[in-house]
């Protein structure tokens, strides 16, 4: 067996009939769809079709009237405008595609986007009297602003007209600015998960007085990049802006997809994976301006200049991301009763402790809170990150007085605390989670949309998924539950990191890649079928297309038997995964024990009787009879059996004399009187082809028997031999006691084997359970 890292949920089967089985929608297609709550075929064709014309109108959003007169008038009378970014992807989208628009519109304008490091997240008091020394008089944050209360009354002392456009969760309190632009605090809004990027847009378009096309690329950037979920409006921006992008006119734009491998169709994904950790990377080791910079870039040669330096700064984050993840780890190193992972050091650069967060998260199945320690503030300062089941802003709210600062989203979040304080809020959050989440909560899980068969598989059906594209959050790919045998497997990638399957029927191939896998290659036993749920996309390398399942999580049902039979003291180093369950089974312990250390190490006279729990026998010597082995398989159950065995010396291959043979020996004997067990071998070795050994047990079976009498190696009649058989002697039984285990555990083909040890692990009959009268 092999357990699955992730609980897999898989769609309920419906009680009533589709409502969208009308024929317009395939039954696959009509299928995703309701999983994701879409029942009507008005709200099916929607999503499938997105149109601008789906979008709200901008005036539903609340004080966007007085926002955008308050701009138009700065605009009139000259003022100086100041826009006011984040350091994130959706920060900088969204602060390029406010200073484009008021450029458009002959603003006098500038952007601020503060540093992380030096003034951490969102407005600042400094940075307002800077603006104001400056002779800014409107500033309009976007993507930043909800929760700076302080802030905002700084701006209305200083004489400053605060415009806030934001997306993040709104807290107990709302700055008193002169404008909030915000989904969340507009109740006739309908859709209220935009993201900064989607915000900004909006406003865009209320300044411009019509719809802004040309910045949904960067709209979806920051939508994309930002994790909001990908329905509504944000899919309509998602799904617009990807098209924008693939034929992007701009400088910054172009360079960035250079740097990034891409050419033609740019997805979701290469968004997700490429582009926006790019542009995330300047602002999480230096000044964010540098991305804002490139996306308003008017000269190509610049932009190309401008996309080194952001590729030569993402190859650094990543080396300090792994540097800091490794340092990370060892320190959390979580229990069970260890509900939040909390972290700190000092020297951690605080830049990337959201993406260390996030591994430790993946790794350990629960929230983690990264920290970076500031001994001479007396300060800790991080990102956190969240397990579904946990809803971080809303639990740290609770516990809000433990902060200096906070913000952030359900499954993100940003703080800033007094370093006494990091050990109050492990254990306050302890103490939420656990009063919230079961010990099964988490456990990661992933939701299978279909149990699916290869034959079922071609470029048409990925065709088909695709029509749900853009994926993202709230809109996941759908992932295929697939069942079979592989007929092949192999670790691929420099260091084996990864793992290849290959499935085959009715002549129909599909590869399997799980990415991260390599190390369960040594987990998986020939002919036993594989459960595997991944996403399906088309790889397309050197000209040739074809159809593949990328693997998230495997798992094998059934008990495995590994056959390892003819190697000499097999290493099953790579084959212990857990810490415990583990027996090796000899027929006399080793004087050199090389077992790993949480291998139990028995013989076939051992009292197992104390040992329990136990998934995996490896088997190394031969069992005394079968009867024998059949009890300790049957007593320990295990889900996996190694069979280790090797043999120096076979009886098997040794033929077995038969009675006939037996008789013919005798009657030598009973001619010749006697036989010398030295002279007279050869001869008889030549006469029948027989080995010296087959004589000399033949001999001692006659001895056993009171045959014949053997006194220095000659061998003569007993004048009054017994009347036994050859059944009754025990070295004749012992070699047909041997001979048939070797044929059964050593000779046998895998499939006779592992039929014998399935028999071996059928549950036993209980007492009362005994047949009665043939029933």
């Amino acid at each position: 067996m092999l357990q699955s890292k992730m609980k897999w949920k898989f769609p309920e089967t419906p009680t009533e009939p589709a409502s969208l089985a009308t024929g317009k929608f395939s039954p696959l297609i009509s299928e995703l769809l309701m999983q994701r709550g879409i029942t009507s075929t008005e709200d099916a064709e929607k999503f499938l079709t997105p149109d601008l014309e789906q979008l709200y109108s901008v005036k539903w959003l609340s004080d966007m009237e007085k926002a955008t007169n308050r701009v138009q008038k700065g605009i009139e009378d000259g003022e100086k405008i100041l826009v006011y970014g984040d350091y994130d992807a959706d920060g900088v989208s969204s602060t390029s595609i406010m200073m484009e628009t008021l450029q458009q519109l002959g603003a006098d304008c500038d952007y601020y986007i503060p540093n992380r490091f030096t003034e951490g997240y969102g407005p600042n008091e400094e940075a307002f009297h800077a603006a104001y020394d400056n002779g800014f008089r409107l500033i309009i944050t976007v993507d930043t602003g909800i929760a700076s209360v302080h802030e905002a009354e700084v701006a209305k002392q200083l004489g400053l007209d605060l415009i806030i456009t934001d997306h993040h969760e709104v807290q107990d309190e709302l700055p008193d600015a002169y404008a909030i632009v915000h989904p969340k605090c507009s109740s006739d809004y309908p859709f209220k998960e935009l993201a900064g990027a989607g915000v900004a847009l909006k406003f865009a378009e209320g300044l411009l007085g019509s719809f802004p096309k040309q910045f949904l690329d960067l709209a979806a950037i920051g939508t994309i990049a930002d994790l909001v979920p990908l329905t509504g409006e944000n899919r309509v921006i998602a799904h617009y802006g990807l098209q924008r992008l693939a034929n992007t006119a701009r400088p910054g734009l172009v360079a960035l997809k250079n740097v990034c491998g891409l050419q033609g169709h740019v997805s979701e994904e290469d968004i997700g994976f490429s582009i926006g950790p790019r542009l995330n990377a300047v602002g999480r080791l230096q000044d964010a301006s540098l991305a804002v910079q490139l996306l308003l870039a008017e000269n190509g040669d610049e932009a190309a200049d401008m996309a080194q330096e952001v590729e030569s700064i993402n190859r650094e984050r990543k080396k300090i991301v792994s540097e800091i993840v490794k340092e990370a780890e060892d320190m959390a190193n979580p229990v069970d009763h260890q509900g939040v992972i909390v972290v700190a050091k000092e020297g951690w650069n605080e830049g990337v402790l959201g993406i260390v967060a996030s591994n430790l998260v993946r790794k350990y199945d629960r929230p983690a809170i990264v920290l970076s320690v500031f001994p001479e503030r007396g300060e800790a300062k991080g990102s956190a990150r969240s397990i579904p089941a946990f809803d971080l802003f809303s639990n740290c709210m609770k516990i809000r007085n433990v902060f200096t600062q906070f913000g952030g989203h359900a499954q993100a979040a940003g703080m800033t605390l007094p370093l006494e304080n990091v050990e109050t809020l492990k254990q306050e959050l302890d103490s939420l989670i656990f009063q919230q989440l079961s010990k099964e909560d988490f456990t990661q899980e992933i939701a299978i949309s279909k149990t699916i068969t290869i034959p079922e598989i071609n470029e048409e059906l990925v065709a088909e998924i695709n029509q749900l594209a853009p994926f993202g959050m709230a809109n996941p790919k759908p992932l295929f539950h697939l069942k079979d045998v592989p007929t092949g497997m192999r670790q691929i990638g420099s260091g084996k990191n990864h793992l290849k399957l290959q499935f085959q029927k009715n002549g129909q191939k599909l590869d399997g890649i799980g990415f991260g896998f390599g190390g369960l290659y040594h987990q998986l036993s020939p002919q036993t079928p594989v459960s595997v749920a991944g996403e399906l996309n088309i790889n397309e390398w050197n000209g040739f297309r074809k159809v593949q399942i990328v693997i998230q999580d495997m798992r094998i049902d059934e008990w495995q038997l590994f056959d390892h039979r003819g190697t000499r003291m097999l290493d099953i180093t790579p084959y212990v995964r857990h810490e415990t369950g583990h027996v090796a089974v000899f027929q006399q312990l080793p004087d050199e024990n090389d077992m790993p250390d949480n291998v139990v190490c028995v013989t076939y006279d051992t009292d197992i009787s104390s040992l329990k729990g136990i998934h995996t026998l490896y088997l190394y010597d031969m069992p005394p009879s079968l009867t024998i082995l059949e009890s300790l398989v049957k007593e320990l159950h295990p889900d996996t059996i190694h069979a280790c065995f090797y043999l120096q010396e076979s009886a098997f291959m040794k033929a077995f004399p038969s009675r006939e043979d037996f008789k013919w020996l005798y009657g030598i004997l009973a001619r010749q009187k006697t036989i010398h067990l030295q002279k007279d071998l050869p001869m008889i070795m030549d006469a029948k082809d027989w080995t010296k050994d087959r004589i000399l047990f033949m001999s001692n079976v006659f001895f056993e028997l009171d045959f014949v009498k053997i006194e220095n190696n000659v061998m003569q009649l007993n004048k009054k031999p017994s009347q036994k058989d050859l059944s009754e002697s025990g070295l004749y039984q012992e070699r047909l006691n041997r001979t048939d285990i070797e044929k059964t555990l050593y000779y046998s083909a895998y499939n006779e084997l592992k039929t014998w040890f399935a028999t071996c692990l059928e549950r036993r009959l209980e007492p009362e359970e005994e047949m009665i009268d043939g029933l």
